[in-house]
């Protein structure tokens, strides 16, 4: 035994620190990166359309970038999903840093106060982000048609990508898993319940990564 351990060292400890502060960065940078593409352009490249102007709302007289008649559902869907709520309250309000250090707080409130209480609100958005989606997967497959041909170019792969993550992120949050298979009992004795059941396996693997 001494000698297995000996040739089989434990793993150099990684700082506290390094993960929230990594999440504090690399958020925060997005977050201005963000609000800047929203305020500048108007989101169109040539034959494509960027993400954050998707779907395309033109409203006359109303000084406004049209990002922010989009933005507010994909925005609200990542700020109050659970994974997102995990990461800034460890993060940014060290409430708590880890699941090993108490409240920093004497009364634990929870999310029964404004502007935590509108974290209720996250299977809402879940739908409106839901519209969203599909309009960005029309977008992507109009890039590979693009002057009217099919084509296939960086932009079109870059745009299916995103897609395709963002379905995966979408389809694997909890509210959409509760949607289709939660809230049950018994699937056998539900309307619909062997379906439910299958979607709700379906859903699993992406709601196990929802990270």
């Amino acid at each position: 035994m001494a000698d297995h351990a000996a040739t089989h060292p434990s793993a150099p400890s990684i700082p506290w620190w390094l993960q929230p502060a990594a999440t504090v960065t690399i958020l925060s940078g997005f977050i201005v990166y963000a609000t800047w593409v929203a305020l500048v352009g108007s989101g169109k490249f040539g034959a494509y359309l960027s993400p954050f102007y998707s779907p395309e709302v033109k409203i006359g007289g109303i000084p406004i970038s049209p990002a922010f008649w989009v933005l507010w559902a994909p925005a609200g869907f990542r700020a109050t999903c659970y994974y997102y709520r995990k990461a800034y309250y460890r993060s940014y309000f060290a409430d708590p840093i880890s699941c090993m250090i108490g409240e920093s707080r004497r009364r634990y409130a929870g999310e029964t106060a404004f502007p935590f209480v509108l974290n209720n609100l996250h299977r809402y958005l879940l739908y409106a982000a839901g519209v969203v989606l599909v309009f960005l997967w029309i977008d992507a497959v109009k890039t590979f048609f693009a002057g009217g041909r099919f084509g296939v170019h960086l932009g079109s792969l870059i745009f299916l990508v995103n897609v395709v993550l963002l379905s995966g992120y979408t389809l694997g949050c909890h509210a959409f898993r509760h949607m289709v298979g939660g809230n049950l009992d018994c699937y056998s004795c539900a309307r619909a319940g062997r379906l439910r059941f299958r979607l709700w396996e379906w859903v699993n693997p992406f709601n196990h990564r929802h990270a």
